[in-house]
């Protein structure tokens, strides 16, 4: 700690004072920054920020709130906390929401040399974190997981039954695709040198909720990773923000990391959402002919069926930021409607041609969908949702 003491010491800049002007108070940088993103969190900021006190006590740290403009005052509070203690700053973010957004803007506001991130929750061991910083400071390493997942670590008293199913199979899916032996793949509590994001921040994606495999699948393979032990434990108050959008978005981001970015992350929420507009769509065309109506007009109520079921799907998950409400709801129905009988034309137009020219069916086909679904995804984006 001396070394990293002494090195900050020397970054102040000279303490010009005019004439007649009170001297400035000599204050040293913060060596180390914690970030925790924040949404509906109120209940344990209080908290949080007395256990870091205890567990950094010694430390020359400060935290940083990044909130998505919560509803529950998250923001008011981590700013009226910050009024007591200058350690504290709050960054608000309007019209945006996501967990690795949120830890992207709030590493990037740092200017201290090591950033970790940690949730707002309590499910965290903060006592973790001086042995993080000292695994760094030492230079074993350049990234310090707190894993659950090796000798030390424990998940049994966080997780349910099906939460501990679905982060196995995630944790899995996850080492197999990004070539990684980090076995908590999937944690929201890490430790790391800043220039580490710093260098990775053009290709890191700011949608979805699990920013540390990002990092690691965006980081140089040379990158040192460690894993620290330690026991999950019951959130501490307030609800869970695990739902059909995370595992939505890890999905996403997975396939864009292996498409090098050029399949955005919401593009694939977008392909799974329609998938499912597809049964509903074969589902609803079955019904209507059982009850007597010709094809034209079953397939015709299908569609528009699909088509609702897939608007609102999307304005839950793909595009939850961004959600509509009120009359913005139906016109963007309306609208989305209409695009997607645009994209129909297109789908049908795209996939004549080519068999026209190839006599391979499922090909055309298969174009005329990708065309379609492309169409939809990028206008609807634009012109319904506003992305």
């Amino acid at each position: 700690m001396t070394k990293d003491i002494a090195a900050a010491a020397s970054m102040r800049l000279p303490n010009a004072v005019p004439a007649g002007a009170s001297a400035p108070l000599r204050t040293l940088p913060p060596i180390l920054t914690v970030v925790v993103p924040t949404y509906n969190e109120r209940q344990n900021l209080r908290e949080l920020v007395n256990r870091l006190h205890v567990a950094l006590d010694g430390v020359n740290w400060e935290m940083v709130f990044v909130d998505d403009d919560s509803p529950d005052g998250t923001s008011a509070l981590a700013k009226s906390l910050s009024r007591r203690d200058s350690r504290i700053r709050c960054l608000r973010r309007v019209g945006r929401r996501g967990l690795s957004g949120a830890c992207i803007e709030g590493i990037l506001s740092s200017a201290a040399p090591y950033v970790a991130v940690i949730d707002g929750d309590l499910q965290h061991d903060e006592t973790l974190l001086p042995k993080m910083l000292t695994e760094l400071r030492e230079d074993r390493c350049e990234i310090v997981v707190g894993s659950r997942f090796v000798e030390g670590g424990a998940a049994d008293a966080g997780f349910n039954a099906t939460r501990q199913v679905i982060s196995k199979l995630g944790r899995r899916f996850a080492q197999a695709v990004l070539r990684t032996a980090v076995k908590d793949t999937m944690s929201g509590f890490f430790m790391l040198r800043r220039e580490v994001v710093e260098d990775a921040a053009p290709q890191l994606c700011p949608e979805g909720f699990k920013i540390l495999a990002d990092i690691l699948a965006s980081s140089p393979e040379t990158t040192r990773v460690k894993e620290l032990g330690y026991e999950f434990r019951q959130r501490h108050a307030g609800v869970s923000k695990f739902d059909a959008k995370v595992a939505l978005d890890f999905l996403g981001l997975i396939v864009s990391k292996l498409t090098r970015g050029v399949v955005p992350v919401s593009f694939v929420s977008f392909l799974l959402v329609g998938g499912v507009g597809v049964v509903l769509h074969l589902a609803a065309l079955k019904v209507a002919l059982l009850a007597g109506l010709t094809f034209f007009a079953a397939q015709t109520l299908a569609t528009l069926v699909a088509m609702a079921c897939n608007f609102v799907v999307n304005n839950l998950t793909t595009y939850r930021n961004a959600r509509l409400r009120g009359w913005a709801w139906l016109r963007g129905l309306a609208m989305f409607c209409g695009i997607c009988s645009l994209s129909a034309l297109a789908n049908i137009g795209v996939a004549t041609w080519l068999f026209e020219h190839d006599q391979t069916w499922w090909a055309a086909g298969l174009a005329g969908i990708v065309m379609g679904a492309t169409w939809n995804y990028a206008v609807s984006a634009r012109l319904v949702w506003r992305k």
